[in-house]
């Protein structure tokens, strides 16, 4: 993979639709993303859907976007929406 502008990580903003509050999504999610070393958060929205945000190595942002695809395994995913941005230099992964 190329670097990107500003540097070489990647910033992935994203959304996941389903059934994905209730279970565990947001903690699965914080344990993945330090087993791999992506830094960020992830928050529950009023509508429903599960919002995160994923920094670091590109390639390992890129596994758990995937990841999020399917989820834990009592979650039912429909939709994982991502948009690209700019990376800030998040440090640590959390739970809002």
């Amino acid at each position: 993979m190329s670097e990107t502008e500003g540097g070489k990580d990647r910033r992935a903003h994203v959304y996941v639709s389903g059934i994905v509050q209730g279970v565990a999504f947001r903690y699965y999610a914080q344990h993945k993303a330090g087993e791999l070393g992506v830094s960020g958060w992830v928050k529950n929205l009023p509508d429903g859907r599960v919002e995160a945000v994923f920094e670091g190595d590109p390639d390992r942002v890129d596994e758990i976007v995937d990841w999020c695809e399917s989820g834990p395994s009592s979650a039912d995913v429909e939709e994982v929406t991502v948009e690209d941005e700019t990376p800030e230099g998040l440090t640590g992964f959390e739970v809002r």
